[in-house]
């Protein structure tokens, strides 16, 4: 253990250099929030992937791929085409938008083009971005507390806490810049960690063929991509509900805004290829990962741990420690963003445009900063309370902002008759679709709740969009 620790302690003050680098960037608000948009290719690559995949690919997509079997892998269909859509539909555009209209925030572009009544699209974004995050942070929170409980035998809640520190601390000091280096940083690590251990599990498993002969005797169903669910539900909605996990990535705002911090359209351009690349392998290696661990270790009480139980038994120590050292890059990658979201959301979106203050840039920058902490330790709060399933509670959060941002800015981006009414209404009916269906219905029916909160967003996007603008016409 003392082995583990000591790669923990190594790369933790890898992180605290990288946030000390990059504080001569936070002392305005485009600064801390986006990096002044100057970041190269390479860079918005890898800070979109590990951005946008947290402690549920090593914790959550694993465990599913245990659990599920090869079934997981529609997923990371779902996943490429998703972000595939993002960077071909949305990014360009969005950065060339967000330029012209000199925003900071999701709320910026999204009311650039209105006067926005009563500051109603900015307040009905902030209010979504608030709940969904602090729900999305805490899942990572549990994250942390399950990965430094399979690694190190610490304590949950003391797990949930001393991952904690560590985030919000280089958050804190070091803005967006620092947030996107160490992305950098934990996105290599991640997908190191991602080719080594499915890797090792095949091998130790005797070849791919003996994983499939194992899990066949197990469950036939675990090695058939067409199964029917235990629940007696028809395959088409597990299929349609995996692959539609790839959705939010066209309208969940902390991938949003790595479009607009960069540089100019040429590195977009080209950090759309690595980041394609990139993904295809974080997804197949976790699925892979979990798949050919139940072959090694069947009936663990918990498939979210199945990535530490490989670490811890197929490697050496030092090995291992820097394993557990990938699954919090993870997890760090999306908190720190989720942080700076939440914070610029309550600074920018709050206080500074709705409230009106006159306050420096400086002194607001330093509100963002102490904002970052207070909803970090919200977020603790809540996260050491009973442990809960990452994969299902991040989906719950991705869901509910991507429903809520995508088909709004989608038809903002390309629906010149695009209104007000139309932006607000597609984007408070997607995120409540999204909610409503969660709650009420996907227990009967399956059907992940993205699905019907993307198509709620774009009918009530183009829908209200194209009547409000024709009265308008009319009078």
């Amino acid at each position: 253990m003392s082995t583990t620790v000591a790669v923990l302690v190594v790369y933790l003050g890898i992180l605290a250099a990288l946030a000390i680098w990059s504080r001569r960037e936070t002392h305005t608000l485009s600064g801390y929030y986006l990096a002044n948009k100057k970041l190269p290719f390479w860079v918005v690559a890898f800070s979109t992937n590990a951005t946008g995949e947290s402690g549920w690919l090593l914790l959550g997509l694993s465990g599913m791929g245990y659990a599920v079997g090869v079934q997981a892998y529609w997923v990371v269909a779902g996943e490429f085409l998703g972000i595939a859509a993002a960077w071909w539909i949305v990014a360009r555009r969005l950065k060339k938008f967000s330029d012209e209209v000199d925003a900071i925030t999701v709320p910026d572009v999204l009311v650039a083009k209105f006067e926005d009544r009563w500051n109603l699209i900015r307040g009905v974004s902030v209010l979504i971005i608030l709940v969904m995050v602090t729900a999305y942070v805490t899942a990572q929170m549990v994250a942390s507390g399950k990965a430094f409980s399979s690694f190190l035998g610490m304590d949950y809640a003391t797990g949930v806490i001393v991952g904690s520190i560590f985030i919000i601390g280089y958050t804190f000091v070091g803005g967006y810049k620092a947030v996107c280096y160490t992305d950098v940083v934990q996105g290599v690590l991640m997908l190191l960690g991602l080719i080594a251990v499915p890797a090792a599990a095949i091998y130790a498993s005797g070849g791919w063929s003996e994983v499939q002969n194992n899990l066949a005797l197990q469950d036939p169903t675990l090695m058939d991509m067409m199964a029917v669910s235990a629940s007696g539900k028809s395959a088409w909605i597990a299929i349609a509900s995996f692959i539609a996990i790839g959705l939010p990535f066209m309208g969940v705002p902390q991938l949003l805004i790595r479009y607009m911090s960069a540089r100019d359209d040429g590195e977009i351009r080209k950090a759309r290829i690595v980041s394609l690349s990139v993904m295809l392998f974080f997804t197949a290696g976790a699925v892979t990962a979990g798949v050919a661990g139940r072959a090694l270790f069947p009936g663990l009480e918990d498939p979210e741990t199945i990535f530490p139980v490989l670490s811890n038994n197929l490697f050496p120590p030092i090995i291992a420690g820097l394993l557990m050292v990938v699954v919090l890059s993870a997890i760090m990658s999306t908190v720190d963003s989720l942080l700076l979201l939440a914070s610029s959301s309550v600074v920018r979106d709050t206080y500074q445009k709705i409230i009106g203050t006159r306050k420096s840039e400086a002194t607001l920058s330093n509100y963002g900063k102490l904002l970052t902490v207070v909803i970090g330790i919200v977020a603790v709060i809540l996260g050491i309370q009973e442990p809960r399933v990452i994969f299902d509670f991040v989906l719950a959060s991705w869901s509910g902002l991507g429903s809520a941002f995508g088909p709004a800015v989608v038809g903002l981006l390309y629906y010149k008759r695009v209104t007000w009414a139309g932006v607000l209404a597609g984007m408070s009916g997607g995120f409540l679709t999204s909610v409503i269906w969660l709650m009420f219905f996907k227990s009967s029916y399956g059907l992940y709740e993205a699905i019907p909160g993307f198509i709620a967003g774009f009918v009530l996007t183009y829908g209200v969009s194209f009547l409000t603008h024709k009265k308008a016409g009319q009078m």
